[in-house]
């Protein structure tokens, strides 16, 4: 052990490599170098269902600079076409606008692109249907849907106990399709050397890859290797992997040995990338004369695509928020002709708890109680789900230290009672919570040296969270060192293996990997004695969790939000927005920080403008690029912070702690809403809340 000044875990430590990142020193996909590189640009189909019937490529190949055209024609076969959105190019099928038939090959990228637009494709045309509403007739009940929940629960009788309620409250509310988009585009460099494929992937889980490639390709884990270190953003897009990828592979094998460079344009990000389902929801709510919960119902109308299901899990979270005797939750998928739906940050408890915690607000002014009160009122002791303990439950903690800091209690009720000029003032209040998912199968190696520098090798990624800071600071709290003795590999298949970054378990797999590293060097370290030459090695991995089964884990928290409604416009600012959590032990205080004040501002980005609008008669989304498709900005916004009560949770893992990057997003979009009814008496119940909804 060296006498390097400790650093606390928790501790507001700047980016380890943050310096690289200002410098342009940090590489990120696209950026690796490669020796004489052939750029590619997608070819994709302009019609919503149908086929290719005939491709010419003659102009395009008469370019100069033009290596090569790959389509249905020339592309590798697959070994497995289990995933239809991976097993891309083995027909001439068009499944959704946007969707991958072909590329072309060039030296450089803008002779690629310009080539791309000489290929002549003919389509035999289909009708085809892109249309969601909760009437349809061949709406079906998916087998589970995301993260492996049951569809459908019920308990008790809801509806005799909305029938027999004292209070009832029943409405609809949408959220639209809403598309994720990192400032990083996706991004993949392939190269072939014989059987070996290398893929430098901007991804948030180098393995997930690996194993998604060997599944299509049928090859053996040894011959994929995937590294990516720095990624610019991900927000889900990136986690599991999509076609960009295998088109850089099959690419690729065109022109081997040379490496293939893909980087998807703004506008290709709407239909390759993923995105978040439209939802409809119906919410009932029933409650004794006293405000306490009898019945909660969610129903659940969603999307996906007709190549492949993923059904968001919507409902799942009001499950368990809230108590009462009689409850029901349903999903109901539509299978149309757009591309597939995927991950956005906090799938499912984003819409769902956003409906919900609209729902609460109006409830709880039907009760005739204040918004905190009734939900203090309604927070169960144990989990109304499974019954089982919660390991902590810190909500009401997080409504009553969030109002405080907020200055709730100064709040008049009555809604348009507050008026500053011409600008009506409003305030609210929503609920958060995010699950403490399974985080096991990540591994950890730590080898010491003679130097007394401890080298931490995890296959983990940083999608911008701060990982490559965290991970240093859990190894030097483990080993008992300070940071600058820790030397941290991240983001390659060569390290042992890693989760991606998803479900915020990112840092608790990889750091309990880590902490259990740490133990098994410390047993193998010789008591009081040098380090030998050759050094010492040992592997950790995420042990089992004895509490899992004992207890409901989740992390909690409330937003509140101050909103100014303009009395003559409709125009809607947000003067002030701010977050209180209880998520386990805190990691780094300041990344912390930056990750729950980051999913606040996407929070705020779902309220007030998020919205991608899907033309039904040409079948693709027509806001496609960030000049269209609006998100929050400084103009939105006064101030944004957040903060967190101190939490000490033992059963969730070896660290305490319980994710943090999705908690954030959760009930921002609700408390914006809830705060413009209170300025303007004007219930918006579909999102997002633009200023035609308030004239």
């Amino acid at each position: 052990m060296t006498a390097t000044t400790k650093t606390p875990l928790g501790a507001p430590v700047n980016r380890v490599e943050g310096a690289d990142k200002v410098r342009g020193l940090a590489r990120y996909s696209f950026e690796h170098p490669v020796d004489r590189p052939v750029y590619l640009h997608p070819l994709q189909a302009d019609v919503a269902a149908g086929r290719v019937v005939a491709i010419d490529s003659s102009a395009a190949l008469a370019e100069p600079g033009v290596v090569g055209v790959l389509t249905h024609h020339n592309a590798p076969g697959v070994a497995s076409a289990e995933d239809r959105e991976l097993a891309i190019l083995q027909s001439g099928e068009v499944a959704f606008r946007g969707q991958f038939i072909g590329g072309v090959l060039a030296e450089t990228p803008e002779v690629a692109r310009y080539a791309a637009g000489l290929v002549h494709v003919e389509y035999q045309r289909r009708e085809h249907d892109t249309r969601l509403s909760a009437d349809r007739t061949d709406l079906y009940k998916p087998d589970a849907v995301n993260g492996g929940f049951t569809t459908d629960t019920a308990q008790g009788d809801l509806d005799r106990a909305m029938t027999d309620a004292a209070v009832t409250h029943e409405a609809v509310y949408t959220t639209p399709l809403e598309h994720n988009n990192p400032l990083e585009p996706h991004t993949t460099i392939a190269c072939w050397e014989g059987d070996d494929l290398t893929l430098y992937d901007s991804t948030q889980g180098v393995h997930w890859v690996r194993d998604a490639i060997c599944a299509v390709f049928g090859m053996d884990s040894e011959h994929v290797h995937v590294v990516c270190p720095h990624v610019g953003g991900g927000f889900g897009s990136k986690g599991q992997p999509h076609a960009p990828t295998v088109l850089a592979a099959m690419a690729a094998r065109l022109v081997t040995p040379r490496p293939v460079k893909l980087a998807l344009t703004r506008q290709q990000m709407f239909s390759l990338a993923g995105y978040r389902t439209g939802t409809i929801q119906r919410i009932q709510l029933g409650a004794d004369p006293a405000g306490s919960l009898t019945a909660i119902g969610h129903d659940v109308v969603e999307q996906t695509s007709r190549i492949k299901e993923f059904a968001e899990q919507t409902a799942v979270p009001s499950r368990m928020f809230y108590a009462a005797p009689n409850r029901r939750s349903t999903h109901r998928i539509a299978a149309l002709d757009v591309p597939v739906p995927s991950w956005m940050r906090a799938p499912g408890e984003c819409p769902g708890t956003h409906a919900l915690e609209v729902a609460m607000d109006e409830m709880a002014l039907a009760c005739g109680m204040d918004p905190i009160e009734f939900r203090v009122r309604n927070d169960p002791r144990t989990d109304p789900e499974t019954g089982l303990p919660f390991s902590s439950r810190n909500l009401e903690a997080c409504l009553r230290e969030g109002a405080r800091r907020f200055g709730w209690d100064d709040r008049d009720p009555t809604p348009g009672a507050r008026r500053d000029g011409e600008w009506l003032v409003g305030t609210g209040v929503a609920a958060s919570s995010y699950p403490v998912l399974p985080h096991g199968g990540s591994q950890a190696a730590i080898r010491v040296g003679p130097d007394g520098r401890y080298r931490v090798r995890v296959g983990a990624a940083d999608i911008g969270t701060g990982a490559w800071t965290a991970l240093s600071q859990i190894a030097a709290d483990a080993l008992g060192v300070g940071l600058d003795d820790v030397v941290l590999s991240i983001g390659d298949t060569d390290l042992p293996y890693a989760s991606g970054a998803g479900g915020s378990t990112g840092t608790m797999s990889w750091g309990s990997a880590i902490v259990d590293a740490a133990r098994r060097l410390r047993d193998e370290l010789p008591a009081g004695g040098p380090v030998p030459d050759e050094g010492i090695e040992v592997v950790g991995r995420v042990p089992d969790n004895p509490h899992r089964d004992q207890y409901a884990m989740h992390a909690f928290g409330a937003q509140f939000a101050e909103v100014r409604v303009h009395a003559m416009t409709g125009e809607i600012r947000v003067p002030r927005l701010f977050g209180m959590f209880a998520v386990g032990r805190m990691m780094n205080a300041k990344t912390g920080r930056s990750q729950l004040i980051g999913g606040m501002t996407m929070g705020l980005s779902m309220a007030l403008h998020e919205h991608s609008y899907l033309d039904p008669v040409q079948g693709h989304v027509v806001n496609h690029d960030l000049a269209e498709y609006h998100i929050a900005a400084n103009a939105d916004v006064g101030s944004v912070d957040a903060d967190w009560i101190d939490e000490d949770d033992p059963y969730v893992n070896a660290l305490g702690a319980k994710g943090i990057g999705e908690i954030g997003i959760v009930g921002t979009a609700a408390a914006v809403v809830n705060a413009a009814w209170h300025a303007t008496g004007v219930r918006v119940r579909d999102l997002p809340i633009t200023l035609d909804k308030f004239l």
